[in-house]
């Protein structure tokens, strides 16, 4: 038996950081949503006990470091599950790019092994064993949109925002989560309005959504990469309704209305940056 499943990447609409919390882990509120540019997974029952990765790209791990096989992995420990998978991962999402990639991977493993395996679990149950893998997993396993608070899995489901272009360009360097988490200084931020955003969204205000986009790490990722700010800065220049830096960077993205506008945004940063993609908003939640 096999199963293709798609694992779709998601931006940050806003992402705020409210306090270190005694675990060591920062209490996070951020409006995530997904986006049209995804990887693809196609699982292959195994009758031997394993669990195979296939990964289409030099960058992405094909061992237990891999999140996708930690998914598998949870499942057959929780179900004892003693048939193998094979797990082939084509990559389209730019790998370590504040996109949510790998958690996407495991998410969707967990989706469709669920099927595959024949094991009924709702689609909570999954986003529960998916926050024992990472902190986006859970969204990653419902898609669509949500106000994520906690370490990001405590959802609260909001509705797609208004369907518009979303232009993203990754340059070639590796941004540090962890370091940027270090870096920041809480007392020198300046949070997002998330609640207006949220209002924004129900409205399906654009114009509203575009000029509340706010992310507090982009005061550290900007200050050491010149290279994020530097395409921010072109992708406002270019003609951008809205620009943002999605989770830790290095990705920036741009919400554009107009078909005309995406072409000369997308046109302009091929220039000078290899990663560029654009895409449409998704937003909706996933087929369960």
């Amino acid at each position: 038996m096999e199963l293709h499943v798609k694992a779709p990447a998601k931006i940050n609409l806003t992402l705020d950081v409210l306090f270190k919390r005694e675990d060591d882990y920062h209490e996070l509120e951020m409006v995530m949503t997904t986006i049209d540019l995804a990887d693809r997974i196609r699982l292959k029952m195994l009758d031997d006990d394993v669990i195979r990765i296939n990964a289409l790209n030099r960058y992405v791990p094909s061992d237990e470091r891999n999140l996708a096989y930690q998914a598998a992995h949870q499942l057959k420990t929780l179900f004892s599950i003693k048939k193998g998978v094979e797990i082939t991962i084509e990559k389209n999402i730019p790998v370590a790019a504040g996109l949510a990639g790998g958690s996407s991977d495991a998410a969707a493993c967990l989706r469709g092994l669920n099927k595959l395996w024949g094991l009924n679990l709702k689609t909570e149950e999954l986003a529960e064993i998916g926050a024992r893998i990472g902190s986006d997993v859970p969204f990653c396993v419902y898609g669509g949109t949500a106000l994520a608070k906690g370490r990001g899995e405590v959802l609260t489901r909001l509705p797609a925002p208004p369907s518009c272009w979303v232009v993203l360009a990754k340059p070639s360097i590796g941004v540090s989560t962890s370091f940027v988490y270090h870096q920041l200084d809480l007392r020198e931020i300046r949070h997002p309005d998330t609640k207006t955003m949220i209002d924004a969204i129900y409205r399906q205000d654009f114009r509203a959504i575009c000029e509340n986009l706010g992310n507090v790490l982009e005061s550290v990722t900007l200050k050491y990469y010149p290279e994020v700010k530097q395409i921010k800065e072109d992708m406002k220049r270019f003609g951008a309704d809205g620009v943002l830096m999605s989770g830790s960077g290095p990705t920036v993205y741009a919400l554009v209305r107009h078909e005309s506008r995406m072409h000369r945004i997308y046109n302009g940063l091929k220039g000078f940056c290899k990663q560029v993609y654009a895409v449409r908003m998704l937003g909706q939640p996933l087929e369960e």
